[in-house]
């Protein structure tokens, strides 16, 4: 079974950039399709980003341009870096397989976009 760790939010002002990571532990990391997901105070968790085992990207509108998903399957590690941050992306920030599955959320980790 795959546990997932995420960590790297922080405060941060608008245009400055933070690199999430999500920590993976068990063998089928490398096969499964990872996403990005957040949750702003009072919005339903959304998909930002997902790469599949073959590094096929895809992203929602709102990052486009200014977030990248990556992964290293020899640390079971999948990265989110994101910059030219706005408040709007204040959430909590979780990663899960794509499609997510229940037994998969974590605690998530806090960016927090403010001047």
């Amino acid at each position: 079974q795959v546990q997932l760790v995420e960590s790297g939010g922080g405060l941060v002002q608008p245009g400055g950039s933070l690199r999430l990571s999500c920590a993976a532990s068990g063998s089928i990391f490398s096969i499964l399709t990872m996403g990005w997901y957040r949750q702003a105070p009072g919005k339903q968790r959304e998909l930002v980003a997902t790469i599949t085992r073959g590094t096929t990207i895809n992203y929602a509108d709102s990052v486009k341009g200014r977030f990248t998903i990556s992964r290293d399957n020899a640390k079971n590690t999948v990265y989110l870096q994101m910059n030219s941050l706005k408040p709007e992306d204040t959430a909590v920030y979780y990663c899960n397989t794509n499609p997510p599955s229940n037994i998969y959320w974590g605690q998530g980790t806090q960016v927090t976009v403010s001047s």
